[in-house]
C-alpha cells in the first residue's frame, strides 16, 4: 500500500520518522485517555471535542472520522484485488475486491464476535509475514547475501550517507505520510470507553500497553 515507495523516497531515515510518529502518537493517546476519564459520560473523543470546541467541531470530527475509515476500507479491498492479480493476472481487480468486501460485510452482520475473530486471523497472517521478513533479512545479513546488482546485505547501510536521505529533506518529510497511516486504528481505544465495564481500570491499562506495542513495532522496523 505504498510502504515500499515511501521507504525508497525517505531511505533509512524512515526509521527516525517512525520513532517521531510513535512518540507523538503515544503522547496524544495519553492525553486523550486522561480527558476521557475526567467524566464518566464521555463515550468517545468526539464528546470532549464537542464540549471544549463546540458541537460543530464534534459533528465535523465524527463524520470525517467515519469517512477516513470508509476510504481506508476501500484502499484495503483495492489492494486485495491487486494482490490477487499477482497470482491470477487474468482476474479483474474488482472481483476479489468486491468478494472481500461482501465477506467482511456478512461477517459483521452475522456476529460482531465472528467479525472480530476474522480480523484477528487476518492480522495474524500479517504478523507471520512480518516475522518471516525479519528472519529472512537477518539470514541475509548473517550470510552476507549479495543481490544480482552486487549489493551485499549489511547493517552498515543504515548509516550510509547515500541511503539515509537519498532525496534530501523533501524525501524525509514525504515519509511521514505512510508512517502516520500505519498507526491508524489505535485511536479506537478512545471509542471503547462506552463499551467497557470498568473504563477507569481498562483504559489506562490499554493506553500504557501502547508503549510495548509501539516500541516493538519500531524495533522491528529498525531491524
Amino acid at each position: 500500500m505504498g510502504a515500499g515507495r515511501n521507504i525508497a523516497v525517505a531511505g533509512t531515515s524512515i526509521l527516525v520518522i517512525y520513532v517521531l510518529v510513535g512518540f507523538f502518537t503515544y503522547m496524544v493517546m495519553r492525553a486523550m485517555g486522561e480527558l476521557l476519564l475526567t467524566r464518566h459520560d464521555y463515550r468517545s473523543f468526539a464528546d470532549f471535542v464537542g464540549e471544549y470546541l463546540g458541537p460543530q467541531a464534534s459533528f465535523y470530527l465524527g463524520w470525517t472520522y467515519w469517512l477516513s475509515w470508509v476510504v481506508t476500507c476501500i484502499a484495503d479491498v483495492v489492494v486485495c484485488g491487486s494482490y490477487m492479480q499477482y497470482w491470477f493476472p487474468e482476474l479483474s481487480a474488482w472481483m476479489p475486491a468486491l468478494s472481500m468486501l461482501a465477506i467482511l460485510f456478512l461477517l459483521n452482520l452475522l456476529s460482531v464476535k465472528m467479525f472480530g475473530e476474522a480480523e484477528f486471523w487476518f492480522a495474524l497472517i500479517k504478523v507471520i509475514t512480518i516475522i518471516a521478513l525479519i528472519g529472512t533479512g537477518g539470514w541475509m545479513i548473517a550470510t552476507g547475501w549479495t543481490s544480482p546488482d552486487g549489493v551485499t546485505a549489511s547493517l552498515s547501510h543504515l548509516t550510509d550517507p547515500t541511503a539515509f536521505m537519498p532525496h534530501g529533506i523533501t524525501g524525509f518529510f514525504a515519509g511521514f505520510q505512510i508512517a502516520i497511516f500505519s498507526f491508524t486504528g489505535i485511536e479506537l481505544l478512545g471509542t471503547m470507553t462506552a463499551e467497557t465495564r470498568d473504563p477507569q481500570r481498562i483504559l489506562p491499562k490499554a493506553i500504557n500497553a501502547l508503549r510495548c506495542g509501539l516500541s516493538s513495532s519500531i524495533c522491528c522496523r529498525w531491524w
